[in-house]
């Protein structure tokens, strides 16, 4: 009997697996995001200090406090685009190394000069490196993983912002071998050192897939309107709003409209712009971008007059004011993870719910502090919570929201534009809650607690209005954010 093989049918190939999430990369780009957060607030509670040990003048302190913010906010869009160019891994390790090394100058300064100057360089390695840690999440992190990974930042940036003034109370307060204010700038060495070994072994190389030039005249111009946004915002209350503060401004929206006329010349003639104008003909990019500086006008400035109130009108130490901020703290610790595992259920009705909460916390806030309750940790500390756990919903998805449907190729440079929003949005803040809180707190009151709580009511009514707005914003959003899965909402 003959016996025939059959012909042996070849399986087919299973398909690849998709890759996986690279957390240890991800673990070490958010030490960087976590320092150039943490170093805009720790530096608050030592100005008193420095002020004390440099003799420096009220408008030189403005300065050590502002002039990483400025430079912080002007390089971002440039920082994000050189990634692209140069290599995001590359671009990181050479801002942590800048920001390390102005650290040191920082902590050795022997005058308020040469303090200043160190800090517009934490300030422009903390602009070159920022970009970087959303970039990295854009290109790295897979759809499935992304909000999880997004989650995780907004609880990192969060926990700088809230407990910024916490660490720098500590600090302070512990005096390392008489060194006073100094130990808020040495931190930055040990870790940044590390940080930087790290991210060399670890942190694989990314860049846009087509060569690209920089875009010198849009930086140029772009940089300029920057810096007529941010100086007068920061030093314009300080000032009283001048006239030039007001000029500057139109300056700068003239500045944005000619830069805006640069970059739609580049791309029409085929080059390669510092930022696509096409970038923000997508809802969620153009929209969320507003959304995140709507977000950052309350989240930073609410926190800076939360503690002028606590120290000025309750007299309270700065390690103990910043001891009130820890339950915040947590709760949007808490409520960022809980976003980052809703989200890709329920999509915006999320963001929704963040929003209307975060608006409640703060009418909560206004409310017990107008109704007669005494002005005490114990009355706004639950406020505060509410506040967080809004603000946990609605801030940490909304980074993904701006970053989640770009282009590979564009990350770098629409991490600038985020984090630029992030900083332009803080810096607005900060100066119309200023107007709104110092033009209410009469220091010379006979009961300086009363006087602090009537201004801190005021500023949680001003930021009550602003948290509304961003609840109307996120309406404009697409109804499910990328990477959402098909589910309820």
């Amino acid at each position: 009997m003959t016996h025939v093989d059959e012909p042996v049918r070849a399986e087919p190939a299973a398909p690849p697996s998709p890759p996986g999430t690279p957390w240890g990369a991800v673990s070490i780009v958010l030490i960087g995001a976590f320092m150039a957060t943490l170093d805009a607030f720790i530096v608050i509670v030592a100005g008193p200090a420095i002020q004390a040990d440099l003799g420096t003048s009220a408008g030189e302190l403005q300065w050590i406090l502002a002039g990483y913010q400025l430079t912080y906010a002007v390089f971002l869009i440039t920082g994000g685009r050189l990634g692209d160019l140069i290599g995001r891994k590359r671009a990181f390790v050479a801002g942590m190394a800048l920001f390390t090394l102005a650290s040191v100058a920082c902590a050795l300064a022997p005058t308020a000069g040469i303090l200043i100057a160190a800090r517009l360089g934490e300030g422009l390695g903390a602009a070159l490196m920022l970009p970087q840690v959303y970039a990295v999440l854009t290109v790295l992190v897979p759809d499935r993983d992304r909000h999880r990974a997004f989650g995780v930042v907004g609880v990192v940036i969060g926990l700088a912002t809230i407990g910024g003034q916490l660490v720098g109370g500590l600090l302070i307060g512990a005096d390392l071998f008489g060194s006073g204010w100094r130990p808020v700038f040495w931190i930055n060495v040990p870790i940044g050192l590390a940080t930087i070994a790290l991210a060399a072994k670890y942190v694989p190389e990314s860049r846009a897939v087509i060569a690209r030039r920089l875009d010198l005249p849009g930086a140029v111009v772009l940089s300029a309107a920057l810096f007529l946004t941010a100086f007068p915002l920061i030093q314009g209350r300080q000032a009283g709003w001048p006239r030039w503060t007001w000029l500057c401004l139109f300056a700068s929206a003239l500045g944005f409209a000619l830069f805006l006329w640069i970059e739609h010349r580049v791309e029409r003639r085929g080059g390669d712009p510092l930022v696509r104008t096409s970038l923000f003909r997508s809802r969620s990019f153009s929209v969320g971008i507003v959304l995140v500086l709507t977000a950052y006008v309350v989240l930073t400035s609410y926190y800076l007059v939360l503690s002028i109130a606590l120290q000025d009108g309750l007299g309270m130490s700065a390690l103990g004011a910043g001891s009130v901020y820890a339950p915040a703290a947590v709760t949007f610790f808490v409520f960022s993870l809980i976003a980052s595992r809703l989200v890709p259920v329920y999509g915006r009705r999320v963001l929704e719910i963040g929003a209307v909460v975060l608006t409640l916390g703060y009418a909560a806030t206004a409310i017990v502090l107008t109704c007669g309750l005494p002005f005490t940790p114990g009355v706004v500390i639950p406020t505060l919570m509410l506040q967080s756990a809004g603000g946990g919903l609605l801030i940490t998805p909304s980074l993904n929201v701006v970053l989640g449907r770009i282009d590979p190729d564009d990350a770098g440079v629409a991490s600038g534009v985020l984090s630029t929003a992030q900083q332009i949005g803080g810096a607005l803040g900060v100066a119309v809650i200023g107007v709104v809180f110092f033009g209410s707190f009469d220091p010379t009151a006979g009961d300086r607690g009363a006087a602090a709580a009537h201004a801190l009511a005021m500023s949680s009514i001003f930021t009550c209005g602003v948290a509304v707005g961003a609840t109307i914003l996120v309406r404009l959003l697409p109804g499910r954010p990328p990477g959402a899965d098909e589910g309820p909402g």
